[in-house]
């Protein structure tokens, strides 16, 4: 089982993000679970949250937070002032952080592997908006190869519909290429 915690602040979408992540373990043949934190203040924009999802090929039985990720997303490099966003990951695990800035530049200890993306950039450039759920999945896609791109699409063709759905591809195919290419 691969465990993932989003970091992120109320209004980014981070429930959203574990619940595409999910959708998508989903239809790359895998179970998955994924659900929001929102005690301490996180139901206000703004305020720090988590989500979490569990991927594996066999059934979850567990249903408790998690606190041992293979996997952290961070959404807002700010929250890395406020949050150990690596406390608990596991040994050899990842961290992907949205930031147009190196991993080295973000001031995390050193032997943590960290991978950074643009993924706020993409998604103004692709939808328009900051909203980077589906561009940060396509990273994470990229980076982690625990997704397929393919099953990144399929989970936004369930969420949304029309041009939202074209452009929400677009930009998680782009970041996908762009972590490809650059980590």
């Amino acid at each position: 089982m691969k465990e993932i915690r989003i970091h992120g602040r109320g209004g980014q979408g981070s429930v959203v993000t574990a619940e595409l992540l999910g959708i998508a373990a989903y239809e790359g043949g895998k179970y998955s679970q994924a659900f929001p934190y929102l005690g301490g203040g996180g139901e206000r924009r703004g305020a720090p949250v988590q989500s979490f999802v569990r991927i594996s090929d066999n059934p979850i039985r567990i249903r408790c937070k998690i606190y041992n990720p293979d996997y952290v997303i961070v959404k807002d490099t700010t929250l890395i002032e406020l949050v150990d966003v690596a406390q608990g990951l596991k040994q050899g695990g990842l961290i992907i952080v949205n930031s147009e800035k190196s991993a080295a530049d973000l001031g995390f200890p050193k032997g943590l592997n960290v991978k950074t993306v643009p993924a706020k950039k993409i998604a103004l450039e692709t939808l328009g908006l900051p909203i980077m759920n589906t561009a940060i999945m396509g990273a994470f896609a990229a980076i982690t190869g625990e997704f397929s791109i393919q099953s990144i699409i399929d989970a936004v063709a369930q969420k949304f519909s029309g041009e939202l759905a074209e452009k929400n591809v677009f930009a998680a195919q782009t970041a996908y290429e762009y972590a490809l290419a650059n980590n």
